[in-house]
């Protein structure tokens, strides 16, 4: 079996530190680099319940796309719940890495996995790096479909594809209206609006959006797209993981190493249920009344 420094080294190749925003808090998180590892198990988020998971499983590393400690910390005391994974994963084991930003702008990357599941066709990144010659790195990711969809119709397809959450999929635009093209973005994505409008897209998917942002970009775009499919952050984020875990199993067929390599079903999410409105001028995706 490998080090942990080896398989460490391998997931860095894959999604360089030095390529992580400046605010960011990537790396190895905890781990002896001389321990073995067999198993991996590759999630979203780095909370007890996916630790717990770990553990049950046997995983000798867990690889995580949100950070641990993004702000940093005083104390790593088990009575606070980052503490408390902190001592769950030491006392049993289970090594830490984390690839977040890194992971967003790599090719492929968060949303090359997030087109993927939606069957999109991947045409350029939606703000590319500038620090890549060829292009194919950067944020986001503008994508074709392989034939047109309404509005409706892509957000259903998003529903369906995505992992369930309570959020589902929101809509702001012409449920009617065509879909050719659409840029994409894991996670929280208004800040790249003004992108989304200048790819010319007619669709944007991504998540977190807010209230005044959103209303704001739609009253810019009254005239026309692009519209707006708001998933969970999570749930936007979730196929990376399987990418990930395929990107590590060829490395391991290629070295010999034979690693065990999962990904979690853990929902971690954090909203956890949803009321619809009884607004009878509400729709659907597929334009039928609520």
């Amino acid at each position: 079996m490998p080090r942990l420094s080896e398989v460490i080294a391998a997931l860095e190749n894959l999604w360089p530190a030095e390529r992580a925003e400046s605010w960011d808090a990537v790396g190895t998180v905890v781990g002896e680099p001389g321990q073995e590892v067999g198993r991996v198990l590759f999630a979203v988020d780095p909370v007890q319940e996916v630790v717990d998971e770990a553990v049950k499983l046997g995983a000798d590393l867990l690889v995580t796309h949100h950070p641990l400690y993004l702000r940093g910390t005083t104390t790593v005391a088990a009575s606070t719940f980052k503490g408390r994974v902190v001592h769950t994963l030491i006392k049993n084991d289970v090594a830490l890495h984390v690839a977040h930003t890194n992971a967003d702008t790599a090719d492929p990357g968060v949303s090359d996995a997030l087109a993927g599941a939606l069957d999109l066709r991947v045409l350029r990144p939606l703000v590319p790096d500038p620090g890549d010659p060829e292009g194919r790195r950067g944020l986001g990711r503008v994508c074709e479909l392989d034939h047109p969809l309404t509005v409706g119709e892509l957000a259903a397809r998003a529903a369906e594809r995505l992992p369930a959450t309570a959020q589902g999929i929101r809509v702001a635009g012409d449920l009617e209206a065509v879909v050719r093209t659409v840029a994409v973005s894991g996670g929280s994505g208004d800040s790249l609006f003004d992108h989304a409008r200048a790819a010319g897209v007619d669709a944007f998917l991504t998540a977190d959006l807010r209230h005044h942002p959103a209303s704001e970009f739609m009253a810019a775009g009254a005239d026309g797209p692009p519209a707006l499919l708001d998933a969970a952050h999570w749930a936007t984020e979730w196929p990376w993981c399987e990418l990930a875990a395929a990107q590590l199993d060829e490395i391991s067929d290629r070295h010999g190493w034979g690693l065990r390599v999962h990904v979690s079903k853990t929902v971690t999410d954090p909203w956890t249920a949803h009321a619809a409105s009884a607004s009878t001028t509400s729709t659907s995706a597929t334009g039928a009344p609520n």
